[in-house]
């Protein structure tokens, strides 16, 4: 891949970081004029076949998307298109029926209105338009090897439809006119780009789930931790990818996410405890590895994936390779990728994307479209636009998870801690106190652990160890256990107990399950000088 030319008392703790929030909430509504809801959306569907039509009904109906903008168009089953039947066969059947139906109006080849905002592409809708090397057109004399291709991802071609009456080049890249915009309303048609995502992944039954969970999240919340697997790259052309997940993950960490970076080349290992995840970002397999490749990973439902890579959405059909298909098969909610070599000026900025969708309150699909430095190119955006879990007030949030006495409510506290961390807002001996004070705690993995986390900030180890050991006795996740039991086994080390942590390994065998790096935590017990596993 090269460069592309171009946060005293519990009560009071509580109130005081809802209103931080607030802050930001009342920053992005200024910012959120439109009203995405199903009527600013045409979804499109593959008739050819049944069940893409199936994928877009369900989606028209949890968005009550009016019946006149689902539209079917017979298309290749394949997920490549050439580049005739993407123009004779979507692209200016799509156009005619919403200029037909009033959706786009133009004067003089340019779009003067627009009662929409979104297309969705279906499951069956193709993916990738092939190059043709027949088109002979003048090309920018800058566009150097691969960057002359004429071949795109549907979605990024699609979101030109603005400009249909142009005779806009097809070869390279275009220039996103709205990348890194701050007002939302911005991305409008009128603007020269309509935002394109598609609801798919390898089955039809998973894309389906993706409404279902992204549905889910907007009404329960987000929640769980956020990873972020950098490279440690300094002094190259691809530190710059490395310096926006490190925008990306400041963003999950003052949001309130328990946030893991790393900064080792590597990327994490199979062996890696990643549990309940709500956001993920890492760089540079080829295909799907580490925690990912498990047979269980635990995505929360509505949780983004985002692992970037060249061709990580080279197909959309596989379970085990690319990095789009397998995340959305292990249970991620959205993701994007390129179908294609964008170079690395052409992938999705993370630090513009978390700071739009979880700060300025954007659609999902707002916010990835903000965050593309070019259209007509590479990349496809997978998960419903609409998808806006972070718009619900914190305050109202909790208190409607607390309504319902969902277990989800220990998330919320676990929020007002980290946000308080990330802002020094509160002492460690007031976050304690919130804890204690806090009866969820008593019954909770989740906050039990992170006031394990509190005492070891504090320089307690022991008051830490009971914690972790408190949280394995109230039902934690598969890999939250995992975690638990080896930072135990270190911190027992760390204190010279080697005997105990030997004890805890024999436990750790009996409960670990398929942990693939037993031998690891074995040679730690016996030679006391190592670290976890990454």
């Amino acid at each position: 891949m090269n460069t592309l030319n171009l946060r005293p008392s519990s009560t009071t703790l509580l109130s005081s970081i809802f209103s931080l929030i607030a802050a930001f909430l009342c920053l992005s509504s200024f910012n959120s004029f439109a009203t995405n809801d199903g009527h600013d959306v045409v979804v499109v569907f593959n008739s050819s076949m049944p069940e893409s039509k199936d994928v877009a009904e369900h989606y028209a109906t949890v968005r009550d998307v009016p019946s006149q903008q689902v539209l079917g168009f017979a298309l290749p089953k394949t997920e490549n298109i050439s580049r005739a039947d993407f123009r004779d066969k979507l692209q200016n059947p799509l156009l005619k029926s919403l200029e037909k139906q009033k959706l786009f109006s133009f004067h003089d080849s340019k779009m003067t209105d627009a009662k929409l905002r979104y297309v969705v592409l279906c499951y069956g809708v193709p993916l990738r338009i092939e190059a043709d090397p027949s088109i002979k057109e003048k090309i920018d004399p800058a566009l150097q090897g691969g960057q002359r291709n004429n071949g795109a991802a549907v979605d990024s071609e699609l979101a030109l439809l603005p400009h249909a009456h142009e005779n806009l080049p097809l070869a390279g890249p275009l220039g996103n006119p709205l990348f890194r915009v701050t007002n939302s309303a911005a991305l409008n048609p009128t603007n020269g780009i309509i935002i394109v995502a598609r609801i798919d992944g390898p089955t039809a039954e998973i894309a389906r789930g993706i409404v279902d969970k992204a549905v889910q999240a907007e009404r329960d919340g987000l929640w769980g931790r956020a990873y972020f697997d950098m490279r440690g790259v300094t002094n190259t052309v691809f530190a710059d990818a490395d310096t926006n997940f490190l925008i990306a993950a400041a963003v999950a960490e003052r949001s309130g996410f328990e946030t893991v970076v790393d900064k080792k080349p590597e990327t994490f290992s199979r062996a890696f405890p990643m549990s309940q995840i709500a956001l993920y970002g890492g760089w540079y397999d080829t295909d799907v590895s580490g925690p990912f490749t498990r047979d269980k990973v635990e995505f929360m439902p509505g949780a983004f994936a985002y692992h970037l890579h060249s061709f990580s959405a080279q197909t959309l059909r596989s379970t085990n390779s690319h990095w789009c298909g397998p995340l959305l098969a292990k249970g991620a909610t959205a993701t994007m990728g390129a179908v294609d070599e964008p170079f690395i000026g052409g992938l999705p900025d993370m630090g513009v994307f978390f700071t739009r969708w979880m700060m300025l309150d954007f659609t999902y699909g707002e916010a990835a479209y903000s965050a593309l430095p070019a259209v007509s190119w590479q990349a496809t955006v997978i998960g419903d636009p609409l998808y806006r879990p972070f718009h619900k007030p914190a305050q109202e949030q909790h208190e409607e998870l607390a309504r319902r006495g969902s277990k989800l409510i220990e998330w919320s506290h676990l929020k007002v801690i980290d946000i308080n961390m990330a802002t020094s807002s509160s002492s460690l001996r007031e976050l304690v106190q919130y804890l204690n004070a806090e009866p969820t705690t008593k019954t909770s993995a989740v906050l039990t652990e992170k006031l394990g986390d509190l005492y070891q900030a504090q320089g307690k180890p022991e008051s830490s160890i009971f914690e972790y050991r408190q949280a394995l006795k109230l039902n934690p996740s598969p890999q939250q256990e995992v975690r638990l039991r080896l930072t135990i086994i270190n911190k027992l080390l760390a204190l010279g107990k080697q005997d105990e942590a030997r004890a805890e390994y024999e436990e750790f065998r009996k409960h670990g399950g398929d942990y693939p790096d037993m031998s690891a935590v074995e040679q730690l017990v016996r030679t006391p000088t190592g670290t976890s596993p990454k």
